[in-house]
């Protein structure tokens, strides 16, 4: 990261976070969730987010899909401070940077999969003929072509997943935020969501997962592990280490 003088960076985080706090108050008593978190997504990123229950990830979660704000500290959604938009002005951001895939699918189940990939698109505004064309075409990307017109009670765990995926991908988002994408299914299915994951990253999608499944955790670019609301440790590949400093070493900017 460049760092210019003068209260300002050139970078190119497609979403990061400064000195990120997140406070609760309990009673009288400040209990803090995250604790001075510093953290840079670039494009084409694939990071695992990792930590025990009670670290922080739930509301690392929040604040990284910019559905929460945080006490201190700044995040920037593509170069923009979230603290200085409106509510609607925010969730409108939110809905074209990033996709959101959840544990339990929260697909509709009236709907089939290609209208429940569809209806992102519709809410922005997209033609019905058209939606329904792309909503096809990412089908086909995460492997559902043959399943376009079933609803998600027809489809196993894996595939409605995967219908999910699709959809987080119909607004064309800088990011995916995928919590605990492999949670609710058996293992072959999760070893073929981990597949899809790592094949659309391959294509350029940005990822960040939020997991306890080491397989899924292992595979990512950036392994990360969140404790008592900050980041621990890493183990990455090719990571800029002034990025993620490991505990005692000094952050640096390059």
């Amino acid at each position: 990261m460049e760092v210019m003088e003068d209260g300002g960076s050139e970078t190119k985080c497609i979403l990061e976070m400064k000195d990120v706090w997140k406070v609760y108050l309990l009673g009288k008593v400040d209990v803090p969730a995250i604790r001075g978190v510093d953290f840079c997504v670039d494009k084409g990123d694939y990071i695992s987010i990792r930590g025990p229950s009670g670290s922080g990830k739930s509301t690392l979660l929040n604040l990284i899909g910019c559905l929460d704000t945080p006490s201190s500290g700044r995040i920037l959604l593509g170069g923009i401070d979230i603290e200085t938009l409106s509510e609607d002005e925010l969730a409108a951001v939110r809905r074209k940077m990033i996709g959101f895939v959840f544990q339990v699918f929260n697909l509709i189940p009236s709907l089939s999969a290609k209208e429940n990939v569809s209806l992102p698109m519709r809410f922005d505004g997209v033609s019905k003929g058209v939606a329904n064309k792309k909503a096809e075409a990412l089908l086909e990307l995460v492997g559902l072509s043959h399943r376009v017109n079933h609803k998600p009670s027809e489809l196993s765990g894996g595939e409605r997943q995967r219908v999910s995926i699709a959809r987080a991908l119909a607004n064309d988002p800088a990011v995916i935020l995928a919590d605990e994408p492999t949670g609710n299914l058996d293992s072959k299915s999760g070893e073929k969501i981990i597949d899809v994951l790592e094949d659309l990253n391959k294509r350029g999608i940005t990822l960040i997962v939020i997991t306890h499944d080491l397989r899924i955790a292992g595979r990512a670019k950036k392994q990360l592990h969140l404790a008592d609301g900050k980041f621990v440790s890493f183990d990455v590949g090719d990571i800029q280490p002034n990025l993620f400093p490991k505990p005692g070493q000094s952050k640096t900017n390059t």
